[in-house]
């Protein structure tokens, strides 16, 4: 096999360097995904350990385990203190599960073979414009979910964890005090409308999911201290959604889904909209043109909602065009904060 360090030599030797960083990604994410499953962070803790002790307490081979160690401390997760001591780096400590701000099922779930395998078919996506999931496991996304509840909740964790930063932020960058009730559509597990409860204590909420979105909801509700100011709602937000909120909330919901249907879950909104009332979606903003390298990750994102979903990240221009559509107007676009690509988008019902 090629020696991956040769790519590294001769001219251009920086450029040759980051396209091997890019095509070993896959292999780094893997990295991450078995220091999961073998518990790494957790077997290490607060202090330093020799690989060998890692890994009689991991039931793994010395010699494998080490390398695995050397591997990760190479990527910032660890660090090696002394030869075949190792401790967790601040990084790292995002990989334990027992963190309130733990990454882990984030990373389980981008490592996971079901998020992946459509992937490998990026290539036809991009020729046929269509989903690739569909075609490995031979159902949409979000049915293969339903069907395998372990999987289910897996994503609720990771949509969850990936959700606390925004919840952190858009309670203070939006004013949320000019509404009564906020309707959380596709909530999920309540992570977002917890931190807007919690911020807003003049503000109800109804938290809005299938069945299956909602099951670790009442418990993460009431471990916030807003379990009382929020109603639980199963439906199908593309044949309605409930009605008694002047602001109608959706993160990480609009990139789900490609636009007719954007178009109809908006119009549901639209249609239970009071006067004065808006709807706020929360997405990431692609600017018109790429500006460089750095906002690389959105745009995986929009790859991921190909092959995987059929959705798409969308440009400012997009929004308001999805939104016209549904008879909505889009009065704002607000950032949560420098280098975060998500914004809060403000759309009211458009006049005649």
């Amino acid at each position: 096999m090629a020696d991956t360090n040769d790519a590294t030599l001769g001219a251009g030797g920086a450029d040759r360097a980051h396209v091997v960083q890019l095509v070993l990604g896959s292999m780094a994410a893997q990295t991450l995904r078995a220091a999961l499953r073998l518990r790494v962070v957790e077997l290490l803790g607060d202090e330093e350990r020799r690989a060998a002790e890692v890994a009689a307490d991991a039931g793994a081979q010395p010699q494998a385990m080490y390398r695995l160690l050397r591997a990760l401390a190479g990527l910032g997760v660890l660090e090696e203190r002394a030869p075949g001591v190792f401790a967790v780096t601040s990084a790292g400590r995002l990989l334990d599960t027992g963190r309130p701000d733990s990454m882990a099922a984030l990373v389980g779930m981008f490592t996971e073979p079901a998020m992946l395998r459509a992937w490998e078919h990026l290539d036809e996506g991009v020729r046929t414009g269509g989903t690739t999931f569909t075609k490995v496991f031979g159902k949409e996304f979000f049915a293969h979910l339903k069907d395998d509840p372990e999987l289910s909740a897996q994503f609720n964790a990771a949509m969850s964890q990936g959700t606390r930063v925004t919840a952190a932020h858009l309670p203070d960058a939006y004013d949320f005090g000019r509404f009564t009730t906020v309707a959380d559509v596709g909530g999920g597990d309540g992570t977002l409308l917890a931190g807007v409860l919690g911020a807003h204590p003049k503000l109800s909420g109804i938290l809005y999911d299938t069945e299956e979105g909602l099951a670790q909801a009442a418990g993460n509700l009431a471990r916030h201290g807003v379990a009382e100011r929020c109603s639980l709602v199963a439906g199908d937000f593309f044949t309605s959604v409930p009605e008694g909120a002047d602001l109608y909330l959706l993160k990480s919901i609009v990139h789900d889904w490609p636009d007719d249907r954007v178009v109809t879950l908006l119009g549901h909104c639209r249609a239970v909209l009071p006067p004065g009332g808006r709807v706020l979606i929360v997405e990431p903003v692609l600017p018109d043109v790429v500006a460089g390298p750095n906002g690389g990750l959105t745009y995986l994102s929009d790859l991921n909602m190909l092959v995987n979903v059929g959705g798409r990240e969308r440009t400012r221009d997009e929004f308001t065009q999805v939104c016209a559509r549904a008879g909505l107007t889009v009065t704002s676009v607000t950032p949560l904060g420098e280098g975060n690509a998500f914004h809060a988008i403000e759309a009211e019902a458009a006049t005649a």
